[in-house]
């Protein structure tokens, strides 16, 4: 299996490449342990036209110079004070496009998971949003600016292609305070059950 290239993040559509990043597959070798798992759910951010980015820039300018950078870089940052979230840059250089992975169906290193996440909780939940997937992979905010094609963090591409009809698309989650413009773009996307 190969790890994603630059090129793929760099492209102009994070829709499109956040429709593409289902089905790949993330991982992560944090204290030489490594985690895992398949794509399921991913948001599009866009710095055209997406109030929701703009607002999150102006909010935490200092912390998102990695969204400046060309498109193939991890971006973390922590909300509520508690949750930290996994963004992947896209587009290129000075171009402010992420993509938010959302949820993974955890395959590798369950045991691992299990421990980070301090409880019994079942495989099927162990990655089922945001902070729980960072939080099982071992990602905090240290990690933004990795490039993904690192041996820390990194997107492979197993070959699979998820049917557009097999894509649920709807409005992206938590975004009521952006206006109801932004809240309602469908540019959350997920692998149908």
């Amino acid at each position: 299996m190969q790890k994603l290239p630059p090129e793929f993040y760099r492209r102009p559509d994070p829709v499109q490449i956040a429709r593409e990043l289902l089905g790949k597959y993330v991982f992560s070798r944090v204290d030489g342990q490594l985690t895992g798992g398949r794509i399921i759910e991913t948001e599009a951010y866009s710095h055209l036209g997406d109030d929701s980015l703009t607002m999150h820039l102006k909010r935490l300018s200092s912390a998102s110079q990695a969204l400046r950078e060309p498109g193939g870089r991890a971006y973390l940052y922590k909300v509520y004070q508690r949750h930290t979230l996994f963004n992947i840059c896209t587009n290129e250089a000075g171009k402010t496009d992420t993509v938010l992975l959302r949820a993974i169906e955890p395959l590798v290193g369950l045991d691992i998971m299990q421990e980070r996440r301090g409880a019994s909780i079942k495989p099927n939940r162990l990655t089922a949003g945001p902070g729980m997937l960072t939080q099982a992979l071992g990602l905090t905010p240290a990690f933004t600016g990795t490039e993904l094609q690192s041996d820390l963090l990194w997107v492979e591409d197993h070959g699979e292609i998820i049917p557009a009809n097999q894509i649920l698309a709807g409005p992206r989650i938590g975004l009521e305070y952006a206006g109801s413009v932004a809240a309602g773009l469908p540019w959350n996307f997920r692998i149908m059950d």
